[in-house]
């Protein structure tokens, strides 16, 4: 019979008062091929883990003189071990109280060996692997997220300025700006360059989410408290404990979430839908918005209370129109990101093409011109872009030329039918794209193209399915 070769690399610090039952765990451990060391109190670990690093720690709850607390210090002064918690029958409570103060898995004791093993090796395996996530995520978004935020232009120079000084803080940080400018980069980039870095990034879209949902996807759920709730679900704050929350289009999230989320901010605590048992988090909240808040406060669409704590700290991401001196650096970027992405030559573009980006407007703003260079590496033919090869929509744009062919005395209807027009043929008829450029719902956009009698057909491949657009939210 083979014999697994045993993780001798791995080091365990066990941490119980009591001799016995640590001679005990420690004999299991060395049989399981672990290194072992041992102490009997909280002060004497931390010492230990002060001389040498360890891969792991167990705690064990098997007398008055270690409960939760311990958890709690060595989780805060032992930051990145995982530990994992013996409690005795009967004391149970307590466990959980040192799972939620840290602690990453509990056991009862005395345990079994062959449980111990597995769970001890699950929980290493999976710290491994959340330190490695964490790891590639802080790279790539050093790499990619300054590319893409690149500030050549006074306006992006402010903001990456901003990022920096907000970082290392714990305030609350509110990102404005259209659809499309960047803002969960922005707020990446500020979770990466914080404390907090190798710990969660959670983002959520409250437009995306049906608004009886949202406050399961926030805060869990208990089993049974709807219907479709077959077992207990861990909602985003918990989750990202300890790590950073980013809530994008928070404009859109009902007033009474909304209530529930100013609870989160002020005393750091929530309950899952269908509990009883408030729950502690800590957690940095950073929300974004298309909207203005200010007049949705007036409007009384938007509480007043969490407003102002939202934004502690506010930081405004330009359009793309506002920063054209930043637009060759990113047609570069994403000429070389997308290129090897599609698996297709790397095209360069005639600067005769560049000047007519330069000249347009960017409703959709940098994820518009992501998806147009994408497009164009793709489509065109040969290995350089010409203004032939441009969208007319963009082309028109050439040498402050009017875009629109719009006057003094239009109409605000009649200046939003030629924008969905322009756009749905910069988009080829695509209306979920057209939906995103335009910051609006792909139902919405269905509806304003029966009202004023826009029909563009789709130059997509493949049959297209009457009504088949996909959802957005508006």
């Amino acid at each position: 019979m083979p014999v697994m070769v045993p993780p001798a690399s791995k080091r365990i610090l066990l941490v119980d008062p009591e001799r016995e039952g640590r001679g005990r765990v420690h004999a299991m451990l060395r049989k399981a091929g672990y290194e072992v060391s041992g102490c009997a109190t909280t002060r004497e670990a931390l010492g230990v883990l002060a001389e040498r690093q360890h891969d792991g720690l167990i705690v064990s709850l098997a007398a008055e003189a270690t409960d939760s607390r311990s958890i709690a210090e060595l989780h805060r002064q032992a930051s990145g071990i995982p530990i994992l918690v013996l409690a005795v029958p009967g004391n149970a409570r307590e466990a959980v109280r040192g799972l939620r103060d840290g602690a990453a898995d509990y056991l009862l004791s005395p345990p079994n060996p062959l449980e111990l093993e597995t769970r001890l090796e699950r929980m290493l395996e999976r710290h491994e692997l959340d330190s490695r996530i964490a790891f590639f995520q802080e790279q790539l978004s050093k790499k990619d997220g300054a590319k893409q935020l690149e500030a050549r232009s006074p306006a992006m120079r402010e903001v990456l300025e901003r990022v920096q000084r907000v970082a290392p803080m714990r305030s609350t940080v509110l990102i404005t700006g259209e659809s499309g400018v960047g803002k969960e980069l922005v707020a990446r980039l500020i979770h990466f360059n914080s404390p907090r870095r190798r710990q969660p990034f959670i983002a959520l879209n409250c437009a995306a989410i049906p608004t009886d949902l949202i406050e399961s996807e926030l805060f869990g759920h208990e089993k049974g408290a709807f219907t479709g709730a077959h077992v207990r679900t861990r909602g985003k704050f918990e989750i990202a404990h300890r790590g950073t929350m980013f809530l994008d289009e928070i404009g859109d999230m009902r007033r009474a979430t909304q209530a529930k989320l100013l609870r989160v901010l002020e005393q750091r605590e929530f309950m899952r839908v269908g509990g009883d048992q408030s729950l502690q988090t800590d957690v940095r909240l950073i929300a974004a918005t298309n909207a203005d808040l200010d007049e949705m406060v007036l409007r009384n669409a938007f509480r007043q209370d969490l407003y102002y704590r939202l934004k502690v700290v506010t930081i405004h991401v330009p359009p793309l129109r506002d920063r054209v001196a930043d637009l060759p650096a990113l047609v570069e970027m994403f000429l070389d990101e997308l290129s090897r992405a599609n698996a297709v030559p790397r095209k360069q573009l005639s600067p005769e093409a560049l000047e007519a980006l330069r000249s347009h407007h960017w409703p959709g703003n940098v994820r518009e011109l992501k998806n147009l260079v994408e497009s164009l590496l793709v489509a065109t033919p040969g290995d350089t872009i010409a203004v032939e090869h441009l969208p007319s929509s963009i082309r028109r744009t050439r040498g402050g030329t009017r875009r629109s062919g719009l006057v003094p005395g239009t109409t605000i209807q009649e200046m939003e039918r030629e924008l969905i027009r322009v756009t749905l043929e910069h988009t080829g008829g695509n209306r979920t794209h057209s939906a995103a450029m335009l910051g609006i719902g792909v139902r919405t956009l269905q509806r304003k193209i029966r009202s004023y009698g826009l029909e563009i057909a789709s130059t997509r491949r493949g049959p297209r399915r009457r009504g088949s657009a996909a959802s957005g939210s508006s």
